[in-house]
């Protein structure tokens, strides 16, 4: 793939700039998990980047085989891949949950009810849409040619937490609080280049993994402004990162050990 990932990155971070600029509105929202305007608009940036450079590579057709594979469920050949694709994050933070509670953390006191889930999953969808189809529909496959899978992951794990910053910091976050959440989000990248490669590759599957991530956040009310349950689930994230790859192994996350 002649695909430049330096032009791809660096044209997902001029784009955001105007969003970071513009962006940090606050929202009404619940105390615990603010949000600002930024967090509804970013999400959308490294798919249209992947657009722009698609549509300049290959023409109209690329651009619509890259749009086309947010529902490429059929890569799925092993629907056994389904249970840690829509169970593993939230099993993450059912974990964090419980070690939060048995530490006597606070938590935020704010239920999500049971008929908003599927709403906030459909919304999830579509914001994690807007940023897989970047990250993995366009760099994932380059960067693989020439690296290992979990090269790959970190590499893209912390463009993806560097790209954050700045909202973070508009929200309010402290850096000891971005940095666990860094680790976090270095470890659920691996966790989802590891999910894409043992699917055929399957954008879908990132998009739905991501989903469920995004969707545990207020599905598990936990204070996290506090920086010790950011860093409960970062420690518990990345732990689950090294049993993959010590099971996958670190050349391509896909070939089981035990096999």
């Amino acid at each position: 793939m002649n695909r430049s990932l330096l032009k791809f990155f660096l044209l997902v971070f001029a784009l955001t700039i105007p969003v970071w600029l513009i962006g940090g509105i606050p929202l009404p929202g619940p105390s615990s998990f603010p949000l600002t305007l930024n967090v509804l608009i970013q999400p959308f940036v490294p798919l249209i980047a992947a657009l722009v450079l698609v549509h300049r590579e290959v023409g109209r057709g690329g651009v619509r085989g890259l749009l086309k594979r947010t529902f490429d469920y059929r890569r799925i050949r092993n629907r056994k891949w389904y249970v840690p694709i829509i169970f593993l994050a939230p099993l993450i933070y059912l974990l964090t949950y419980g070690v939060v509670a048995l530490a006597g953390l606070p938590s935020s006191g704010a239920h999500t009810p049971f008929l908003a889930i599927p709403i906030l999953f459909v919304v999830f969808f579509i914001l994690g849409a807007g940023e897989e189809l970047g990250w993995m529909g366009y760099t994932a496959d380059p960067m693989q040619e020439r690296r290992s899978a979990l090269s790959t992951g970190i590499i893209l794990g912390l463009v993806w937490a560097i790209w954050h910053f700045v909202p973070l910091i508009q929200m309010g976050r402290t850096l000891t609080w971005i940095a666990w959440w860094t680790l976090s989000t270095v470890a659920l990248r691996i966790l989802i280049v590891w999910l894409y490669n043992n699917t055929g590759k399957s954008v879908f599957a990132a998009i739905v993994f991501h989903a469920t991530s995004n969707l545990s956040l207020p599905v598990f009310p936990m204070d996290y402004d506090h920086a010790s349950v950011q860093f409960t689930l970062g420690t518990i994230t990345a732990m689950a990162a090294v049993i993959v790859t010590f099971l996958w192994g670190p050349k391509t996350l896909a070939r089981f050990r035990y096999a």
